[in-house]
């Protein structure tokens, strides 16, 4: 995903949880929330694999 997809999945889950007009499901929230998650751990911890030196 990238930086776009990632703000984009940001900006419905924060409609999601603070519009009080939406009636959202709690699988659609947890499924965003995996998603973005998923950005955050692979900016934190890089994959490893072999480096070119």
């Amino acid at each position: 995903m990238d930086d776009v997809e990632y703000l984009a999945k940001l900006d419905e889950l924060d409609h999601l949880l603070n519009d009080p007009e939406i009636d959202a499901e709690p699988a659609q929230i947890w499924s965003l929330l995996a998603e973005v998650s998923l950005h955050d751990l692979g900016a934190v911890h890089p994959p490893q694999g072999p480096q070119a030196y």
